[in-house]
């Protein structure tokens, strides 16, 4: 095989032969110039003003210009590119490979206005990457930990003026909106990432990651399983094709006023693309020039524009735990559960995207169709929106839609994709009218009942309308299979014969929330049971999550988790579960309803029942759960848990922590004295 070395020559070359010392340096030529500095600068400046100067200038920017105002780049670029864009070391994920060629378009327009730019990056991970591992563990957690590392790189550049943002994925989009959001003395613009390409006689990337599960159920051969994994990209960046967290988080941040119109979904790597990343910059100089922080543009108005949006969209579940966390950085109060119905109520799903359908159009589609602003402009006829909140544009809300409405990119936009797709756009994205005669319902439904009596959530778009009564009343009761692991629930899905999940069954992952695994994903069992002809029989109860382009009678985010008490930890194998979930009033109940079909018991008297039992002798913490982990479960945990949004409320942590310590002490001294 070419450029393999024999052991000797590896080792060999592993010392090396000292040849590059011959050319090595041990001085050089500082750089030319001076730096701009006066008597007052020189006395009352900091020294650490001073010493950036140097360091701008030694790092090769012109000495006559490192005075100038600085803005700041943040992003998640991952990987390494060579000029020509081959890969010198991989990225975990598509969606952060492409966005340095952002970073420089932005850092080229803010130099070009009379900025001096700065880049750093935090990198993300890739919750696909991870599904079924225990890097899954990390994912959720992960979001905390860059917000605050992203906050502390904002910080670590004192004088900055403003702040860009450049993100695209599941957790790093997330975290970018929280870091920006938490710097709210400062202007900031969000630059969202894009998408990647459909690839032409491909699947795409939702339902290649369900390549095991089908082979193993025969259902594909070899072959295609190896030819499908390779072509689902059609292009080397971009967050995935479906309307899953990534994509949704992208939408979240245009419906929030802190990405300009028509940014989030754009193709990654196309000439739209690198265009927004050079008109977020101007808009970003314009808010410094202004005096706009990010405070006047993140304000309650934004957060309620942005609920009724994600509703519009029918957008990823995942949200539930992100914008609360971007209001609690932002010093607003979180949407509650109330909050959340009251918006999916009053708002009809208008686009017809993957995963929900039914014509399942990939995101770039959505995008071209219009995107976020052309579902506001349906929102603006219904009365959903606040008009008048402003945006990183300059302009309110009502002024960016009378622009869009009669605006040269829509109409090219939307020309465009009847061009190359043949597709009309009012397919993609409806009006109320059209989407109630397309079948779109409502998307989120919080469940409650003797298993949750905390709460849970599903999108109830995503569940496979042929399970659906005619009253557009889901109805399931089954016996429970109960896993403590995702591990032995996709054995159990994936076998044949004894032991195997069959329809019918619920199938109950307990013991994988915050404290279990860190609140894991699950989409390799939902995704699995899609594409398995019998898996829409099969709905799914747990106290983790799921992706954003999971589909199927799938419940997550059940409260309280089984570690922490949680009823769902106290069911076994062949328990009844009985589920309804109202597509029409957006309410829902799961239920315990004891063990024996012909004589189920009321909910009350069922609850006593398992009031009785032990937690599951399978349930506990993951034996590989890292200490970051545990440690991220016991501060959010502190901090209000999931439905307060996973973060970390300083005062509360506080709070509690001197609450132990003097529990502690009394508990001493009462040792003491006995």
């Amino acid at each position: 095989m070419a450029g393999v070395q024999s052991d000797d020559a590896l080792l060999d070359a592993i010392l090396g032969d000292g040849t590059p010392l011959t050319t090595t340096r041990t001085s050089g030529e500082g750089p030319a110039g001076s730096l701009p500095v006066d008597d007052t600068t020189l006395r009352e400046a900091p020294s650490g003003h001073l010493f950036g100067m140097t360091q701008n200038a030694g790092m090769g920017w012109r000495a006559s210009e490192i005075g100038r105002d600085p803005y700041l780049i943040l992003s998640t670029q991952g990987g390494l590119r060579a000029a020509d864009g081959s890969p010198v070391a991989l990225g975990l994920h598509t969606g952060h490979w492409e966005i340095d060629k952002l970073v420089r378009a932005a850092a080229e327009t803010l130099a070009e206005q009379g900025g001096l730019p700065f880049s750093v990056m935090c990198s993300d991970p890739c919750d696909g990457r991870t599904q079924g591992t225990t890097g899954m563990f990390d994912s959720l957690p992960y979001r905390n930990d860059a917000a605050m590392t992203m906050r502390r790189l904002v910080r670590s550049l004192p004088n900055r003026r403003g702040l860009l943002g450049i993100a695209t994925c599941d957790k790093g989009l997330p975290a970018m909106m929280m870091a920006l959001a938490g710097s709210r003395d400062l202007p900031g613009v969000i630059v969202p990432g894009g998408v990647t390409l459909p690839a032409r006689g491909a699947e795409d990337t939702a339902k290649v990651q369900t390549i095991g599960a089908r082979y193993a159920h025969g259902l594909i051969d070899l072959q295609h399983a190896a030819a499908m994994g390779c072509r689902a990209c059609g292009s080397p960046g971009g967050g995935c094709q479906f309307l899953g967290t990534a994509a949704t988080s992208q939408v979240i941040a245009e419906a929030l006023g802190i990405a300009l119109p028509h940014t989030a979904l754009a193709p990654s790597g196309e000439p739209v693309w690198l265009d927004m990343a050079r008109r977020a910059a101007l808009a970003l100089v314009r808010l410094v020039k202004a005096g706009t922080p990010m405070s006047a543009i993140l304000t309650r108005h934004a957060l309620e524009n942005a609920l009724v949006v994600h509703a519009a969209f029918g957008g990823s579940t995942n949200l539930m735990l992100h914008v609360p966390a971007i209001a609690h950085a932002a010093g607003l109060a979180p949407p509650t559960v109330a909050d959340w119905t009251a918006a999916n109520r009053a708002t009809p799903r208008l686009v017809d995207a993957l995963p929900n359908g039914p014509r399942h159009h990939p995101t770039v589609q959505v995008f071209m169709a219009g995107g976020v602003p052309e579902v506001m402009l349906h929102l603006r006829e219904m009365g959903l929106l606040h008009l008048d909140a402003p945006t990183v544009s300059g302009r309110t809300v009502g002024e960016n839609l009378d622009w869009w409405e009669h605006s040269a990119a829509r109409r090219i936009a939307r020309e465009r994709l009847r061009e190359l797709d043949g597709i009309d756009p009012a397919n993609v994205i409806m009006g109320p009218d059209a989407a109630r005669a397309a079948g779109l319902t409502s998307a989120l439904v919080f469940p409650v009942g003797n298993l949750a009596p905390d709460g849970s959530v599903i999108k109830a778009t995503s569940i496979d309308p042929t399970v659906v009564d005619d009253d557009n009343v889901y109805r399931h009761t089954g016996p429970a299979r109960v896993f403590a692991s995702e591990h032995d629930a996709i054995v159990a899905i994936k076998r044949k014969g004894e032991g195997a999940v069959v329809a019918g069954d619920v199938v109950v992952l307990a013991g994988c929330g915050p404290a279990g695994t860190g609140m894991e994903e699950t989409y390799q069992l939902t995704s699995a049971l899609k594409y398995l002809p019998w898996g829409k029989h099969v709905p799914v109860l747990t106290d983790a999550r799921f992706s954003g382009v999971s589909t199927g009678a799938c419940i997550g985010h059940v409260g309280p988790e089984a570690l922490a008490g949680g009823p769902i930890g106290r069911l076994r194998d062949g328990d009844l579960v009985r589920i309804e979930i109202d597509r029409n009033t957006l309410q829902g109940r799961i239920d315990f309803i004891g063990t024996d079909p012909a004589q189920p018991l009321p909910p009350e008297q069922a609850t006593a029942l398992l009031a009785t039992r032990a937690i599951h002798p399978a349930i506990a913490p993951h034996p590989k759960l890292p200490d970051d982990t545990r440690l991220w479960a016991a501060l959010q945990e502190a901090s209000g848990g999931t439905w307060g949004g996973c973060v970390y409320d300083v005062d509360a942590i506080v709070e509690t922590l001197r609450a132990g310590r003097e529990a502690l002490a009394r508990q001493r001294g009462e040792q003491a004295s006995s």
